[in-house]
């Protein structure tokens, strides 16, 4: 079995909040890259993932996995008659995610090793992509937020409220994110079990 150095999930998200507000509903942009493992041993995949893996400075280490995170709202505002009202708002988000790759892989002759491998990479990936999905839940919350603003007599006032009801909405994504990288790191071990031994299951019946 892998050290336990390698068994820890410790992903992190990033987040850009844009200057100023810039309409059509809330679209996500993903690009992933990948960083390379190289080893045969438990040891050296450890060490992999402790010095390749995206450095944070947030964290001030390597992580095995990390999203970066911004969004780019969109806003048409009009002015109708003696009030400014929202015609339009989109909120799009834009995720970078980095994964590892473990190089060996379809050369180990280790079953250990790529069975705990698969599992640990394929929760990490589920991991970001579920960072992505908070992401867009709070585009989704800003967008009809911001739609649901009442009118304003001066377009400057309803630019106020569109910003403080944005940045509130930004806070509590920033919370939720913090808050599922606590709760997946305080259940890691417990839910990697699971999935390990449910991959094992799986590679038992498929030899039946």
């Amino acid at each position: 079995m892998f050290k336990k150095t390698f068994g820890i999930l410790t992903a992190t998200c990033i987040f850009l909040i844009p200057s100023c507000l810039t309409a059509n509903a809330a679209r996500i942009y993903k690009t992933v890259s990948y960083y390379t493992l190289s080893g045969t041993t438990p040891e050296q995949l450890d060490k992999g993932l402790a010095h390749k893996g995206p450095y944070l400075k947030s964290t001030g280490s390597h992580h095995p996995g990390a999203t970066t995170i911004s969004f780019d709202p969109r806003l048409k505002l009009v002015q109708d008659g003696r009030y400014c009202k929202v015609a339009s708002v989109s909120v799009d988000v834009h995720a970078k995610m980095s994964l590892p790759r473990w190089k060996q892989r379809r050369t180990t002759k280790s079953i250990e090793m790529a069975l705990v491998w698969d599992t640990l990479s394929r929760d990490i990936q589920r991991h970001e992509e579920s960072h992505i999905v908070i992401a867009r839940a709070h585009a989704s919350q800003i967008e009809r937020a911001v739609k649901s603003l009442p009118y304003r007599t001066d377009c400057n006032l309803l630019k106020e409220d569109i910003e403080k009801t944005t940045y509130k909405i930004l806070a509590n994504h920033e919370n939720a994110q913090k808050e599922f990288d606590r709760a997946e790191a305080v259940n890691f071990e417990h839910r990697f079990i699971n999935l390990l031994v449910a991959r094992l299951q799986k590679l038992e019946q498929s030899r039946k």
